[in-house]
């Protein structure tokens, strides 16, 4: 009993051995890299139990395939109207092929750093096709900050699949600065900017007031124009009636009429301060006396 005990122990004991030796396990979130002297024999990406050769002829290496964050930290960049600007962005990225990664980077560090330069390269690239009214600007017309952002995320995923095996699932925009000597610079522009609104519109009013003045003047002159004709057809009746009421009273009584208008002649000719030395009988005078 006690040899059958320890023969089942040294049974169990060897069959762990090789089970340990021949075998390995792929957690969930992790991609295994078989490597057989020293030459990628195999990849392993789904979670469980795989088969291998005995150390050293295969050895295991294991990376991480679930999502990483990456922060491109503050390098600055040149504009296409050559300002330097600072503009942070981070990524997340995966390894999407083991075998690429493993050959071209083999570690987590060096991936960072690589993915760096990228980033750092890109923005430079991008950017220098961009003015910086495309980043800040009081128009928001000229704001083109998502365009930029999606061509640094495309170049830079497309660089980092094909050269490092990385898939980059996103790269967002998290900072836009400037450097202190620029602040300056940018709140000249701005300020342009603003002048330009500011003349835009003073030309505008000028304009519409010229046109209102011009048809104020052009329907006062109208307006004027048909008073005066108005005017002048009263004028010309109230003569034509004046003279109409005259010639019936004269048609009436002339001695009357004549009478009458030369007192008013007379009115019309002297006020209360006026003195004047003339013959009683010379028109118009002559009336007092008849």
């Amino acid at each position: 009993m006690n040899k059958l005990f320890k023969f089942l122990f040294v049974l169990i004991f060897i069959i762990l051995v090789l089970a340990a030796g021949f075998t390995f396990t792929v957690r969930e979130g992790s991609t295994a890299i078989v490597s057989r002297f020293g030459r990628i024999a195999s990849v392993h990406t789904d979670a469980g139990l795989h088969f291998r050769l005995p150390w050293p002829v295969d050895r295991i290496i294991t990376y991480d395939s679930r999502n990483q964050y990456m922060d491109s930290g503050l390098n600055e960049a040149l504009t296409n109207d050559k300002f330097n600007i600072i503009l942070q962005v981070y990524l997340v990225w995966n390894i999407k092929d083991a075998q690429r990664f493993h050959t071209s980077v083999g570690d987590y560090t060096a991936a960072q750093r690589h993915l760096n330069g990228i980033v750092a390269n890109t923005k430079n690239g991008v950017l220098g096709n961009y003015m910086l009214s495309n980043l800040v600007s009081t128009n928001p017309d000229d704001i083109m900050l998502d365009e930029i952002r999606g061509a640094i995320e495309q170049q830079v995923a497309q660089s980092a699949l094909n050269n490092f095996g990385i898939e980059v699932q996103a790269l967002r925009i998290r900072r836009l600065a400037l450097p202190y000597t620029n602040v300056l610079s940018v709140f000249d522009q701005m300020i342009a900017d603003r002048q330009r609104y500011v003349s835009r519109y003073l030309t505008e009013g000028e304009r519409d007031a010229a046109i209102i003045i011009s048809e104020a003047e052009a329907r006062a002159a109208e307006i004027i124009a048909q008073g005066r004709l108005e005017a002048s057809e009263i004028e010309a009746e109230t003569e034509r009636r004046v003279a109409q009421i005259y010639g019936e009273a004269y048609d009436r009584n002339s001695r009357l009429f004549t009478f009458l208008k030369n007192l008013i002649a007379l009115e019309n000719s002297v006020n209360p301060d006026t003195v004047i030395i003339m013959r009683a009988s010379e028109s118009p005078f002559n009336v007092i006396t008849r």
